[in-house]
């Protein structure tokens, strides 16, 4: 199993993962779209333009502010706090409310400690996700101390390929990354 696949597991089974975040495997990638990391983001002066991307962790469209949608992205160095303003919400509408992996180009906007992004185009990064199990190296197995002595060297589950018939959970999905975020609308 790849470590891309262990960390799809661990998302699956406990909604978080102790290794690797998703994106260290998938920052290549990233870098060739050139997407910064968000702490590089972070390091920006106020008003450089931005090009960032990250998991969605929350999307906020309180009552009091004027129809404007704050989003929440992480990537393996930080968060980043999106600005989303209420004409860019309505083109990009689904991208904004169906992607789990959100890429943004925008400006930096400094107020003292506080930064936040202010997104001018949105770009949905999902797919990118079903390819997060074919990556990084494959993980030694671990055999325990008389494993095959007591009961016979049988074949290991873990090479059997996976049912492919009746299907359940994440597996629907073909393996990728599902991410829950929180949305507050």
């Amino acid at each position: 199993m790849t470590a891309g696949r262990e960390v799809v597991e661990d998302y699956r089974h406990t909604g978080l993962t102790l290794r690797r975040h998703p994106l260290a495997f998938l920052r290549g990638e990233l870098e060739r779209q050139r997407f910064l990391p968000c702490a590089d983001a972070h390091a920006l002066k106020d008003g450089r333009p931005v090009r960032t991307a990250g998991l969605v962790l929350v999307r906020q469209r309180p009552g009091s502010a004027k129809n404007v949608t704050f989003i929440t992205i992480e990537d393996e160095t930080g968060i980043a706090n999106l600005v989303v303003w209420p004409d860019l919400y309505e083109k990009q509408r689904r991208i904004v409310l169906t992607s789990a992996m959100l890429g943004i180009q925008g400006r930096i906007q400094r107020e003292g400690d506080v930064i936040h992004l202010i997104c001018a185009k949105l770009f949905d990064l999902t797919p990118l996700l079903s390819s997060l199990s074919e990556l990084g190296d494959a993980f030694p197995k671990s055999g325990g101390r008389g494993d095959g002595a007591r009961f016979g060297a049988t074949d290991d589950p873990r090479d059997r390929p996976p049912p492919m018939a009746g299907l359940r959970g994440a597996d629907r999905y073909g393996g990728a990354l599902r991410v829950k975020s929180r949305n507050f609308h």
